[in-house]
């Protein structure tokens, strides 16, 4: 198991590769983050370490996250994420954690919640295809269609299985893009350029971590880069 780091999501632009193709990126600052907490398993039962991210005036924290960050020796911060960790003693109270951690990776995995949508019909939410537009269909063409197939006793219970694809809340959830390529890292301005979209939107936050799942091609590109 390895680092995770928060960043916030500054929008999107784009770059050119050695080709001169535009290649669409995410621009993600990122750290710095500071350990503010060490957990081991004789103390807590599972090893981790909890990261903070963005300073907070005092005056908007509370006193118990105060109290807590101040342990590291650093001010209150807004965001606290914790990752689990193979080895706690590689890490120390207090120390930084920056966008150094970059260079020696291709790959990233990035963990955000989405754009909440609303309550969506379920062409929106699910696909459907909806109903025929033609053949005596009147005004009825975004309709899910009937349901009591999929209730309890062959359609004959009182309820609906649970699961069942209806219209309801979309979005505003927590959702990971995989093995992203980390197409440029800028360590001067503290930013990381990753191709393709990520989750939410600009200004929202961002968890950052090593890839845990790579098909061959990238696996052999990921060895590379690590060196």
């Amino acid at each position: 198991m390895g680092w995770t780091l928060l960043g916030r999501k500054l929008g999107m632009t784009r770059v050119y590769n050695d080709d001169d193709v535009s290649v669409p990126v995410t621009v993600v600052a990122v750290g710095p983050c500071v350990v503010t907490q060490i957990k081991t398993e004789e103390t807590d039962g599972y090893n981790a370490v909890q990261v903070g991210f963005d300073d907070v005036k005092p005056r908007n924290a509370t006193f118990p996250i105060i109290g807590h960050d101040a342990k590291a020796k650093t001010g209150p911060k807004r965001v606290h994420r914790e990752f689990r960790v193979d080895d706690p003693s590689e890490y120390e109270l207090g120390q930084t954690l920056g966008i150094e951690l970059f260079e020696n990776t291709a790959y990233i995995d990035v963990t955000g919640v989405s754009k909440g949508k609303g309550f969506q019909g379920t062409m929106k939410r699910h696909n459907f295809k909806g109903q025929p537009a033609t053949h005596g269909t009147e005004r009825k063409h975004r309709s899910p269609g009937s349901i009591g197939g999929h209730g309890t006793n062959l359609g004959t219970g009182p309820k609906i299985l649970k699961g069942k694809k209806m219209a309801g809340h979309m979005g505003a959830e927590r959702c990971t893009v995989r093995s992203l390529d980390v197409v440029k890292v800028l360590p001067d301005k503290g930013v990381v350029l990753v191709k393709g979209p990520v989750p939410g939107p600009a200004t929202g936050i961002l968890e950052l971590r090593l890839p845990t799942r790579l098909r061959k091609g990238k696996n052999v590109r990921q060895a590379e880069v690590a060196g």
